[in-house]
């Protein structure tokens, strides 16, 4: 946006500890706490001209000529930290606004402190601390959902308050501006439902502080916001108990039961053919056992435009998520496909490989107009510029070499064909199926003969991502990658022929350094599952191939690098659920290589740990952590099938460069230049505001 000229705000949180630290003890993951603020943020610019409070709890006031007040409760401060984020090649910064949560001098109990009762005296100061220590703290208890909650509102409250302010004081400024002029000088876009408390704050403002009527509040808000839906996965579409959010903002569930309230009736007046979808369409799930605020439905009512990812993601929230609501507002939905930003994930990760492409194309203009490496395609067969690719994708290989044995010991060979897979661990992303294929791999160059072996192209497959603290399965699979490595590594048998690497506490820079230096990578979830991926645009656009399935923004990328280029596999978006039903009819076949690397974990080959739990979330035919919901044992034999085609194309070198120099050459649409450039103009409606 910055490079754009766009005029913008970011608006977060300052997390004292972020996500955490990950490292790997004899059990498998641990978390420890990030330490990146103890030694300072030197960009950050503390504002303490810039606080707003923040209420929590209390109870609404109801005046005589039926105005209404939130009142009483906790009430904490929002403090500004900005941290300036400068574009590329022009005057422009923008700022990234995060708040911290404190308390008032006020709130500390002096008396209480010298009574000797310490904790209580500073009881608000310890409790606004907590919202801002960890980013996504765990929600298993009550506790845990109350600050998560607390977390949003926060955020949306402080974020609002500082709109309005700034609205406000341009008003002044430029005499009286009325609020209807409000959505042409401010557009909120929702980064998905973690914000969508923004909604009803937003109308709470505007109501209960500045005096609109309903009405016009409800123009002003609609206008205002979008929301870009991130995922179909039931669990990350929030849905908060009615009782937690009654308890702690009294006023937003008034206004939230107000605007289900109006929708209902809406429907029942201009939509009769939609009033037996009403129970799923409702914003307020009323289920006896489990009443709940559905907070996608929130957004999809509230806000002006809708917008998912990728083309396929797009797609299936419009045909199948929100299918009810695309029937009423057609033109609400849209799709912004993700991008990347070519100045830190080509430009600077990977300046052997700029410089090449600098020095062809006669011009460094494609690190703001990505389109233009469509231009390299001509030099595809060139064997000079091949050469130079090649020594370039062999000095990222070096230093990720280096990189790896300083971080975990291993020593791997940069002339193995560099396999990664690096993202958060989930199930639905399939690490499971990697480490399978792996096993498998390992397995038959056991049984192989010396000779045999020297034929087989040598792999390193490495692994990155944090599994969430509280998600069993997912640390599961890490600890599985690991005991996987830690035989095979020292297997002087197959060892110069194979190796399995987890790179310990992934994150931006350690991505840096894997990106640039991997040859293929796997994009391998369950197809419909992902709804975009924006790592595997950073692996193409460094000329690194993919093996994947048909989901997310693999699509678009195999349409754009040319299908011959990407190695694909498995079961389509359309096949999944027919396939899960055929599955739960007990009609599904194993393929035997499946069968052989779940039976070889069993044989305790990798150690002692009990992987039965894992490997039975892969049989049965349906029931929870059972039936293979992910359809890993599906889609393993098109895998294993579509990775010895992987092997045989490696083989070939100057196929594979070819390949490799075609995959950057059409990744030029993945530029978030491209994707924040669409926003601006299809959902925000601004220009560029340049600096003079």
């Amino acid at each position: 946006m910055a490079t754009l000229n766009l005029p913008a705000w970011g608006y977060g949180l300052r997390y004292k500890y972020g996500l955490f630290k990950q490292r790997f003890a004899k059990e498998g993951q641990e978390e420890i706490a990030e330490d990146w603020l103890e030694k300072f943020s030197p960009w950050e610019i503390v504002r303490h001209d810039i606080v707003y409070p923040v209420r929590f709890f209390g109870h609404v006031e109801v005046n005589p000529n039926e105005s209404r007040k939130w009142v009483g409760g906790e009430v904490v401060q929002a403090l500004a930290y900005d941290v300036p984020i400068p574009g590329y090649n022009t005057k422009n910064t923008i700022s990234l606004r995060l708040w911290e949560a404190k308390a008032c001098a006020e709130d500390f109990n002096l008396f209480q402190f010298n009574d000797g009762q310490y904790e209580s005296a500073a009881q608000l100061h310890s409790r606004a601390q907590q919202i801002c220590a960890v980013l996504y703290p765990g929600d298993a208890t009550e506790n845990g959902k109350l600050l998560r909650l607390k977390q949003q509102f926060f955020l949306c409250s402080a974020s609002l308050q500082d709109i309005i302010f700034r609205f406000k004081e341009r008003r002044v400024e430029k005499g009286s501006r009325q609020w209807s002029e409000f959505p042409s000088k401010v557009a909120v876009q929702l980064n998905d439902t973690h914000p969508t408390l923004a909604i009803p704050e937003l109308m709470r403002l505007l109501l209960d502080d500045e005096g609109l009527g309903w009405d016009e509040a409800w123009d002003v808000t609609t206008r205002t916001i979008a929301y870009t839906n991130h995922t179909v996965l039931p669990e990350a579409l929030e849905k908060w108990s009615q009782a937690l959010m009654w308890k702690l903002l009294p006023r937003h569930m008034e206004i939230i039961a107000e605007i289900d309230k109006r929708f209902v009736a809406m429907i029942q007046k201009t939509q009769t053919d939609l009033e037996s979808k009403l129970p799923s369409m409702r914003i307020l799930d009323d289920n006896p056992q489990k009443p709940v605020v559905r907070m996608a439905n929130l957004c999809v009512v509230s806000a002006h435009t809708v917008n998912g990812v990728a083309q396929l993601h797009s797609d299936i929230l419009k045909s199948e998520l929100f299918a009810d609501y695309v029937s009423i507002w057609p033109s609400k939905f849209q799709n912004k496909t993700n991008g990347i930003t070519p100045r830190r994930w080509l430009r600077f990760c990977s300046p052997e490989l700029s410089n090449i492409i600098t020095k062809w194309l006669k011009s460094e203009q494609w690190v703001t107009n990505l389109d233009l490496l469509a231009g390299l395609r001509k030099f595809a067969d060139n064997a000079g510029f091949q050469a130079e690719w090649a020594s370039a994708k062999m000095a990222n290989k070096h230093r990720l070499a280096q990189y790896i044995e300083r971080v975990t010991g291993v020593d791997i060979d940069p002339n193995s064909l560099f396999d990664i897979q690096v993202k958060r661990i989930h199930e639905y992303k399939r690490q499971l199926l990697n480490i399978l294929g792996a096993i498998y791999r390992y397995k038959k160059l056991k049984e192989m003969s010396p000779e045999e072996r020297k034929n087989t192209t040598s792999r390193t497959i490495m692994f990155g991502g944090k599994a969430f603290a509280t998600y069993t399965n997912a640390k599961r699979i890490v600890k599985l990658v690991n005991d996987v490595g830690a035989v095979v590594n020292s297997d002087p048998e197959v060892n110069s022929y194979l190796k399995v690497v987890f790179v310990p506490n992934y994150n931006v820079s350690v991505a840096e350094i894997l990106i640039p230096g991997s040859e293929l990578s796997q994009h391998i979830s369950t197809a419909g599952m992902e709804a975009s991926g924006t790592s595997n645009m950073k692996f193409a656009l460094n000329g690194c191939l993919i093996i994947g399935t048909l989901d997310g923004a693999n699509v678009e990328i195999r349409e754009e690098i040319q299908e011959e280029n990407f190695f694909l596999f498995g079961a389509t978006a359309d096949e999944v659920p027919r396939l899960r039903k055929k599955r739960e009819n007990g009609l599904f076949k194993p393929d035997p290589r499946f069968e052989e690397a779940k039976q070889f974990i069993r044989s305790g080959v990798f150690g002692s740990y009990d992987y039965n739990p894992l490997l039975e979330s892969l049989e049965g035919n349906s029931g929870y952590g059972r039936g293979d919901y992910f359809l890993v044992g599906q889609d393993f034999p098109s895998y294993m099938d579509a990775q010895a085609k992987v092997d045989e194309a490696y083989k070939d070198r100057k196929r594979w460069l070819k390949m490799s120099i075609l995959s950057t050459a059409g990744s030029g649409k993945f530029s978030s230049d491209r994707t924040i450039a669409q926003y601006a103009k299809e959902i925000w409606r601004i220009g560029e505001c340049r600096v003079p």
